[in-house]
């Protein structure tokens, strides 16, 4: 070594140990992963796709890395992420729901049967009832569910399986299986595009990232947050810490529906029409974005924009099969893989991480 290599040693050292957490934090963090395979997924779609003359302008679109695409993209992933960010709640105080998808359409088919007994409206007014409907319809459902499950101490499972079909089977018998149309207000709200131009849509999209939001917020910065948190991680400590255990389970379950109630009132609105089969599978798209994005099963970890994240993460590879034009039967394999995947990779991270904590107390 040089005693110009030896002068700038020490002064490099402190630089790299200030720098080398930041970068092992950054790195570690699955924010990190779920964007960089996201960013992976938009490249390859945007090599792979090809590409098309527009014949209004003459120059030459992506078919799939333009702002239509995209925004519809982002439009579709927003009803799911909205919901994932309430299951994800559900999910960090070690339960599970499985009636959103059936909270979504029965929240949809109230809003357009009392639309229609209100009559003919618009405006604000009507904008905002359809607003109040849903979201007050969601809510009581959850907290249906949240009630049930902690006084009939019947795993949430076992639950929400059961309002699931019930609560479709009100939605179906209410609307008589018709199709509602919704009022222009509703529509004209949905998909005002805020001047970005025609057929450009972005109002879902930023009330996903508004949920995400308050949703990181409410878990990380708030004393309710963290006692989701300690319920799902051991509820046992909780109830001897003096945690009131029902009141918070009903908590999660009423803003899991909230959510579902919120995404039903942006995804009517956007399509134009409710029915009792609206948000049909959507149970699983909602699980796998909070599993994909982290959420433990067993409960105690989980992220309210991890759970955004693996929504778009769910809806790109969806976006993907589309656009590729393969076969669409092969969706529900790849989505029912990445489930598989997520829940594996976070078992190894854990196994990890305690092999790891074991060896430091070594």
């Amino acid at each position: 070594m040089t005693a110009t290599d030896s002068r700038m040693a020490p002064a490099e050292a402190p630089r790299a140990r200030r720098l080398s957490p930041v970068v092992r934090r950054l790195l570690r963090s699955q924010q990190f992963g779920l964007v960089g395979v996201i960013t992976v997924l938009l490249i390859a779609l945007s090599v792979l796709a090809g590409s098309h003359v527009d014949q209004a302008t003459g120059a030459t679109v992506n078919n799939f890395l333009n702002s239509h695409t995209l925004i519809q993209t982002a439009t579709d992933a927003s009803f799911i992420a909205i919901m994932a960010v309430g299951a994800t709640i559900v999910i960090i105080s070690g339960g599970i729901d499985l009636s959103v998808g059936a909270v979504y359409a029965l929240a949809g088919v109230t809003m357009g049967l009392t639309l229609r007994a209100v009559g003919p409206g618009g405006g604000v007014g009507t904008v905002l009832l359809a607003l109040v409907v849903c979201v007050a319809v969601g809510t009581a459902a959850g907290a249906l569910n949240g009630a049930m499950v902690v006084g009939l101490r019947v795993h949430s499972f076992i639950i929400t399986l059961g309002t699931m079909l019930i609560l479709r089977g009100i939605a179906f018998v209410a609307s008589k299986a018709d199709s509602i149309v919704l009022p222009d207000a509703l529509t004209r709200f949905a998909k005002s595009s805020l001047g970005l131009g025609a057929a450009l849509y972005p109002v879902p999209t930023l009330w996903m990232l508004v949920v995400a939001v308050l949703g990181a917020v409410y878990l990380q910065k708030t004393v309710m947050g963290r006692h989701v948190f300690a319920l799902g991680g051991n509820a046992e400590a909780s109830r001897f810490s003096g945690l009131r255990l029902g009141r918070i389970q009903i908590g999660v379950y009423v803003l899991a529906g909230l959510t579902a109630g919120l995404a039903a009132f942006l995804g009517s609105g956007f399509y134009g029409s409710v029915s009792c089969g609206d948000a049909t599978g959507y149970e699983l798209y909602v699980i796998a974005s909070a599993v994909v994005g982290g959420a433990r099963l067993s409960g105690g970890r989980g992220s309210a924009i991890n759970a955004m994240l693996g929504a778009v993460l769910i809806v790109l590879i969806r976006q993907s099969i589309r656009t590729l034009h393969l076969d669409q039967n092969y969706e529900w394999i790849i989505i029912g893989c990445a489930i598989v995947i997520a829940v594996v990779l976070d078992q190894a991270s854990a196994r990890f991480a305690a092999r790891r904590l074991a060896q430091g107390e070594e």
